[in-house]
């Protein structure tokens, strides 16, 4: 259940239990207008708040998580999503297609991890490296990158240096893509075992089952 969900289901029930607490603040209790209202809307922010407590503790208790390291993953998240926001920024001062291509490729690879890592917490031990320094490189290099590129007059010096960028970040692409595949690897590998179980039920199936001596044309024959 994605964080959108949690929180649509979070006002699905506070709105009406803070509509209920305001009728009765307002006609059994006599609170007044003002009183009402603004009892109501504490009712509904310590309702909100405890909702959403109960779906953390679901989520850690789901994928075996303790509050620390599940506060711990939410805060990589966001700071991930603001890296990426900073990736992001740079696409008006590239000046090529290809810079336009690589960078667009790294903002999706990164988008896509943060993605499963958010649907899935425990995945995130197995994209530690994303967090802690692959995006923090591709941020620096392209920001590196953007800045070289603006400069009106290039030497050779900066020529090298941006063509040494290019090469990094290109293998900053990689490596990101190697982080993508580890976060799947266990889908993959539960994804395979699926469907070894169905090939094998499958099999079971087409197997045609005699009675103890019974042959194929005797079956046929019966039949």
């Amino acid at each position: 259940m994605t964080e959108a969900v949690q929180t649509v289901i979070r006002h699905f029930i506070n709105i009406p239990i803070m509509i209920a607490s305001w009728f009765t603040f307002f006609f059994p209790l006599d609170f007044g207008f003002l009183g009402s209202s603004g009892l109501a809307v504490i009712v509904y922010a310590a309702s909100n708040f405890t909702i959403k407590k109960i779906q953390q503790k679901s989520i850690m208790k789901k994928y075996d998580l303790t509050a620390s390291e599940y506060f711990h993953i939410r805060n990589q998240i966001k700071e991930a999503n603001a890296k990426v926001r900073t990736l992001n920024s740079h696409y008006l001062k590239v000046r090529s297609i290809s810079s336009f291509k690589q960078l667009f490729e790294l903002n999706r690879l990164a988008k896509r991890i943060i993605a499963l890592v958010k649907a899935n917490p425990k995945k995130f031990y197995q994209a530690e490296n994303f967090f802690y320094a692959h995006l923090d490189s591709a941020v620096e290099l392209t920001s590196k990158y953007t800045f070289l590129v603006s400069q009106p007059s290039k030497n050779r010096e900066m020529k090298l240096a941006l063509e040494d960028t290019r090469e990094t970040l290109e293998s900053i692409n990689t490596v990101m893509e190697d982080d993508l595949k580890n976060v799947l690897a266990s889908d993959m590998e539960h994804l395979r075992m699926e469907l070894d179980f169905a090939k094998l039920s499958v099999s079971k199936k087409a197997k045609p089952l005699y009675l103890k001596g019974e042959t194929k044309d005797e079956r046929k024959y019966l039949k």
